[in-house]
């Protein structure tokens, strides 16, 4: 018999003050320091749904929608929004809040792909998800679709014959140029 959880029984949640010594050179929040903790988290989340030590397989999505800024109280909330055999695609949302106003910012949207692991360091299989909301069904199928789109990707850099007239006839539309011997 499989075990099935919740989406809600896979939430996390953190919160970090922003320091002067997580800033980059513009005075901004270091992206790298924001990918450090996108990680944390998403490890987090994929362990405590799994209840296996997880690793990180892929970082499907980063997007950086608005910068951080020192003195900013950032809010990390993510949960399962996917589950595979052993895999699970972790989806973060990262928001800003001024401390002194109370406004909060969207600011980054991350989806990581974890896979659990046995003592041995082999995959093992993950509890099933209940879908208990829209929110959550809406979740899984958008999954669906980008681990869909990814095959087809894959699929594409395999057959796509780089050398060909027609490949090196399109890259005449680019800001490119080429500088190979043929």
């Amino acid at each position: 018999m499989s075990e099935f959880k919740t989406v809600k029984s896979s939430k996390v949640t953190i919160s970090v003050l922003m320091l002067p010594s997580h800033s980059n050179f513009s005075g901004k929040i270091h992206g790298g320091y924001i990918l450090s903790l996108l990680d944390q988290i998403a490890f987090a989340c994929a362990s405590k749904f799994s209840g296996h030590y997880c690793v990180t397989a892929s970082v499907d999505t980063v997007d950086f929608l608005n910068p951080i800024e020192v003195g900013e109280l950032v809010t990390l909330k993510a949960c399962v929004n996917y589950v595979g055999k052993s895999s699970m695609i972790v989806g973060i949302r990262v928001e800003a809040e001024n401390i002194q106003t109370g406004q909060v910012k969207h600011c980054n949207s991350s989806y990581f792909t974890m896979v659990a692991k046995d003592y041995d360091g082999k995959n093992t299989n993950v509890p099933g998800l209940i879908l208990s909301s829209q929110q959550d069904i809406k979740r899984f199928i958008n999954c669906i679709k980008q681990i869909s789109l990814k095959k087809e990707r894959n699929l594409h850099e395999i057959i796509y014959d780089y050398k060909s007239e027609k490949a090196l006839e399109e890259l005449k539309k680019y800001n490119v140029k080429l500088e190979q011997n043929q």
